[in-house]
């Protein structure tokens, strides 16, 4: 396992618990950061767990890009640390575990863009949603792709024009995060949410959730050209024959995956 200095890796069972250990920044994205970020997830999609929580020390959960890093670079310096964020929002996406987000304060920018990539999310109460840029200078141009996914255009625009935080209730509303929890019991939610989403067989899970990625926004005859090949495909695995066989013989599967 690798040494990070602003993640924390815990292996638990079946999960991965990836958590920011940055809180005297607030969980801002450096360079660095973001680096530790992205190969702490390519260890957990590399492991045999079935789900990953992202999570976060100290009050806030991110503030986004740390402003420091990003002001001491040139242009083609910021394309840099923006192609590594988008590398790390695209392998939550892709590694086969269910991650979830567990959220228990501020998430801004692209803290948020985090919370949108995940799978899912779980929020606290006190727990707040920004795309403060549109109240500054510099807009939240990729923090708002994954956002837009989630809740949609007129909602989407004004999360980026206003740049106002966004309540947990309202979030939840919105689609941005699943559930909403009193802190004492952001824990057990999530484990609860994790638990229910993993179970069955790994590996139709994994391949479910990246054909589920690789068709979100295609027209209509594109999804489903994509969603019936792989599903074709699927039937014959040895996790979908034990599914079809436990099922008709009226017996709990045994998933050997």
């Amino acid at each position: 396992m690798a040494d990070y200095q602003h993640v924390l890796v815990a292996h638990s069972e079946d999960v991965v618990r990836i958590t920011m250990n940055r809180p005297q920044r607030r969980n801002s994205l450096s360079f660095e950061h973001l680096t530790e970020l992205l190969g702490a997830f390519h260890e957990a999609a590399a492991s045999g767990a079935s789900g990953i929580v992202l999570a976060a020390e100290g009050p806030v959960f991110s503030a986004g890009h740390d402003f420091g890093d990003v002001s001491s670079r040139d242009l083609d310096g910021v394309r840099e640390l923006l192609t590594l964020c988008t590398d790390l929002m695209r392998t939550i996406e892709s590694v086969p575990q269910v991650v979830v987000a567990r959220v228990h304060g501020l998430a801004t920018a692209a803290g948020c863009q985090l919370v949108a990539s995940c799978d899912l999310a779980v929020a606290a109460e006190e727990a707040g949603f920004a795309l403060p840029g549109g109240k500054a200078g510099w807009f939240c141009h990729t923090p708002a792709v994954p956002v837009a996914r989630v809740i949609g255009r007129k909602r989407l625009m004004e999360m980026a024009l206003t740049g106002d935080v966004v309540d947990a209730r309202t979030a939840a509303e919105w689609g941005l995060v699943n559930r909403v929890v009193p802190a004492a019991e952001l824990d057990s939610a999530v484990d609860d949410l994790l638990a229910r989403a993993t179970r069955g067989s790994r590996s139709s899970k994994a391949v479910g959730k990246q054909t589920l990625y690789a068709q979100l926004d295609r027209p209509e005859a594109d999804a489903y050209a994509i969603a019936v090949e792989v599903m074709a495909a699927a039937s014959q695995t040895p996790a979908a024959q034990e599914g079809m066989a436990s099922f008709l013989g009226k017996r709990a599967p045994v998933w050997t995956d």
